[in-house]
């Protein structure tokens, strides 16, 4: 669909009083995103004009500085788009290459940037003496800041069925040697979201430098024993390139092989520093995202489990200028209703908790623990009612917010009861279709990479097994139906 006017009918979506004629009017801010990548260069520009090394903290500059007091400036964007419109928007390609371009200017900044720090004259810029030691270690923190960023494209096209997108998610997250985190985040926090199990989740309480390690080690085990137990299914060992774990981790290998054949062993530290900065820069962000948030538990006895992920569950932004960096990633609790769905797409709702500006400025809170508290903590109490214990308190300071904020010791996740859970499906079943993502299990083809052989039961699907594509529902939800495909 182009940027011209559609006519519409009048939807849920739209505020009221709003037009029947609508268009993306952020239909080529979405370029403004390519500007990170292209950072590097602004680095070497800058610093061939002018001879000062500032120019090479670009990227701690611009993401901690620049951007938040543009956010704090540019205002709010809370449009949706029109029911009647999400699925022509999902199909324009417009969107998706500009994803895609992404990728070869981030890669391109980074060899340059590797070059240079190996002493490579690629650029003009070493023709009077070689950068100081400050200067590389800058560099190296802007290409890690780039790469975080990185993480984030790596995040949009993960999620996608393409398979071609699903590739180009582990490239962008093999610089950052993160790769793990394809795996990990579609089928670890996705599930586990707003649990105390999720390690991605961080904790009422909980500062920033005591969720790093906790995020950083989870996830990886996390990752590690999902594709373990997907290929256990197959009866295989987990020691195979055909491990999503392993074969993202050889792409980072080689990529990193190379730079140090190409530009010598001293570019090693930089590579740890840039990827140490990347991976962080992408845990902080994850710090924000579900801050003291909580899903209750539902159900009775053995049929308990925790109620499905609502848009209450996710901290929410709409400030402007970092929407269009992050490809919508701030209107967070859309995307985990519907993980498959497009960055264009994503809608803002008024039930979700509101962070008091956009991510790069919440970054900054986030360093310094003591301010984040201060802006945070009550808003957290307050989004559930004044009643801290249906809060995720980290188990060290329970006892404290429960001192301050009144209420009685609780389980965290309590069992409410709220949610009809939907009974366990009897008699044969041939087809199941996911409510959310409508990707479709048939028992004739089976599913050989979930570790399912063709004609593999619906009967004899593990309970716990969740969909593949969205990560959002539980076998228990999916809906029987006609098979779509034959199998010879």
């Amino acid at each position: 669909m182009p940027g011209y006017p559609t006519r519409l009918a009048p939807s849920g979506t739209v505020p009221d009083g709003t037009t029947e004629l609508w268009k993306d009017r952020k239909r080529y801010l979405w370029l403004i995103g390519l500007v990170v990548p292209s950072l590097a260069f602004v680095a070497f520009g800058g610093y061939a004009a002018t001879g000062w090394g500032v120019w090479f903290w670009v990227g701690p500059i611009v993401i901690l500085g620049i951007v938040p007091a543009i956010d704090l400036v540019a205002g709010l964007d809370r449009s949706n788009p029109p029911d009647d419109v999400i699925e022509a928007l999902e199909q324009d390609r417009y969107y998706r290459w500009i994803t895609y371009l992404f990728l070869p200017i981030q890669y391109a900044g980074f060899l340059a940037a590797m070059a240079v720090v190996g002493g490579w004259d690629a650029f003009g810029i070493l023709a009077d003496q070689p950068l100081s030691t400050l200067d590389e270690v800058g560099l190296a923190i802007s290409i890690g800041c780039i790469g975080g960023i990185g993480i984030n494209t790596a995040h949009e096209l993960g999620h996608k069925k393409e398979a071609n997108e699903r590739w180009l998610s582990k490239i962008a997250l093999a610089q950052v040697f993160y790769g793990h985190f394809y795996i990990e985040h579609n089928r670890g926090h996705h599930v586990r979201v707003a649990t105390p199990e999720d390690p991605a989740s961080a904790r009422l309480g909980e500062n920033f430098y005591q969720f790093w390690p906790r995020t950083v080690g989870g996830s990886l085990k996390s990752a590690w024993r999902l594709e373990k137990r997907r290929l256990a299914r197959r009866k295989q060992s987990p020691w195979r390139l055909d491990n999503d774990v392993l074969n993202a981790w050889l792409m980072t290998g080689v990529l990193w092989a190379a730079v140090v054949a190409a530009f010598g062993v001293e570019v090693l530290p930089f590579l740890v520093i840039q990827a140490v900065v990347g991976f962080s820069l992408l845990e902080v962000v994850n710090y924000m995202e579900h801050y003291g948030m909580l899903r209750q538990k539902v159900g009775e006895g053995d049929r308990q489990r925790y109620e499905r992920v609502l848009p209450s569950h996710s901290w929410n932004s709409n400030n402007i200028a970092t929407n269009v960096l992050l490809y919508h990633l701030q209107r967070h609790s859309d995307h985990h209703a519907n993980p498959t769905r497009r960055y264009q797409t994503l809608r803002d709702f008024e039930e979700s908790p509101v962070l008091p500006t956009g991510y790069a400025g919440m970054i900054v809170l986030a360093i310094v623990p003591a301010v984040w508290r201060r802006v945070m903590d009550q808003r957290v109490v307050d989004h559930f009612g004044g009643d801290v214990t249906l809060a995720n308190i980290s188990p060290r300071k329970r006892e404290k917010y429960l001192a301050r904020y009144g209420g009685a010791v609780a389980d965290p996740g309590l069992v409410t009861g709220a949610e009809r859970l939907p009974r366990p499906t009897e008699g044969e079943v041939l087809a199941a279709r996911c409510p959310s993502c409508e990707y479709v299990y048939e028992v004739a083809a089976g599913d050989e990479h979930e570790g399912f052989a063709a004609g593999t039961a619906w009967a004899d699907i593990p309970d716990d097994w969740c969909c593949p594509d969205c990560g959002v529902r539980d076998k228990v939800d999916f809906v029987p139906c006609e098979p779509e495909r034959s199998v010879a």
